[in-house]
């Protein structure tokens, strides 16, 4: 989901708390506020948040697909304690899936929202600073779309899960791979429309190594 549409109107008030609520206690968890183990109680939270326990609860639900948030039947969800090593090897499995759908999605036929895709990524770099959400849902999207032209959908499923995985370390959270994370983007868009394989699956090896050191240098920020 993204926070617009694709039209590009304003989100509803209920979607847009929503998302507010969902990335104050993402924040909330990533600097510490919220401790690992710590008991995420919804009443206690929307009390503190000035909101109702419907987005607090919803946001649970969203970060516990994030992996921050474990929760087990008829137990209040924990936040879970951050560890390097999950996000680094959620990021080399999609390292895998992700160059081997840049080389099978350079040899399908040629994509026309691949094009209107790069000229969202190029005002992303050429413009004024993007907006996180819109370069999230263009990411997203530029993703996805080439994990189907690879033509299998198990594989889109699975680097669709293990994206929402990695989303808490999104271009809002790290906002200086906002510009290089577009000119990547160009470089695996190019190379699908070429259909090069060969610099389709490189250039998506280079994005999510650059994506890994950006995590990592994250990481020891919150260290």
């Amino acid at each position: 989901m993204t926070p617009t549409d694709v039209a590009g109107a304003s989100p509803p008030p209920s979607l847009r708390l929503g998302l507010a609520t969902y990335e104050r206690l993402r924040d909330m968890i990533l600097c510490g506020e919220l401790a690992a183990g710590a008991r995420l109680q919804e009443k206690r939270l929307a009390d503190q948040l000035g909101v109702s326990r419907t987005p607090v609860r919803e946001a649970i639900t969203r970060l516990a697909a994030d992996g921050l948030v474990t929760r087990e039947a008829g137990l209040t969800p924990l936040v879970r304690r951050l560890r390097v090593d999950d996000f680094i090897e959620i990021l080399h499995v999609r390292r895998l899936l992700e160059v081997d759908a840049a080389g099978r999605a350079a040899a399908a036929p040629r994509d026309l929202r691949l094009m209107a895709l790069r000229a969202r990524f190029v005002a992303f770099g050429e413009g004024p600073p993007p907006d996180p959400a819109a370069h999230m849902a263009a990411d997203d999207e530029l993703h996805n779309r080439l994990a189907h032209l690879a033509g299998s959908h198990l594989l889109a499923e699975l680097i669709a899960d293990l994206r929402r995985k990695t989303r808490i370390f999104d271009a809002g959270r790290v906002p200086e791979r906002l510009r290089p994370g577009a000119r990547e983007h160009i470089a695996i868009i190019d190379a699908v429309l070429d259909g090069d394989a060969d610099a389709a699956r490189e250039a998506m090896r280079s994005h999510i190594d650059n994506v890994r050191a950006s995590v990592l240098r994250h990481l020891e920020r919150l260290a």
